[in-house]
């Protein structure tokens, strides 16, 4: 059964940090991309943070460089999303997101995590 199951969300005072996990099980997690996106109410989903399988390469939406940083451990299947210096406007449903690199591979989502930042 495949599972991606998200962690670390809630309530936090702007300025303050949270790290979100993203556990992977029913699939090879080291083959695939992960990303983290995000969707806050009334808006479309928002690509945050990416990282290919290795964790050589990562990329950032231009709202969060600086401030938020991925990671992954393939050894635990699990994909990290630091978040430091948190403002309101980060407010959001976090998901993080199995992106196939391999022919026959599907893609596979979470059920995501609330993030509220206020004070």
């Amino acid at each position: 059964q495949v599972q991606l199951v998200e962690s670390g969300g809630g309530l936090v005072q702007p300025g303050g940090s949270l790290r979100l996990s993203c556990a992977a099980s029913g699939f090879t997690f080291s083959s695939y991309t992960m990303i983290w996106y995000r969707q806050a109410p009334g808006k479309g989903r928002e690509l945050v943070a990416s990282i290919i399988r290795t964790g050589g390469y990562t990329n950032y939406a231009d709202s969060v460089k600086g401030r938020f940083t991925i990671s992954r451990d393939n050894a635990k299947n699990t994909v990290y999303l630091q978040m430091n210096s948190l403002k309101p406007e980060d407010t959001a449903v976090y998901y993080c997101n199995a992106v196939p690199t391999r022919p026959g591979q599907v893609g596979y989502w979470g059920q995501g995590t609330q993030v509220t930042v206020s004070s």
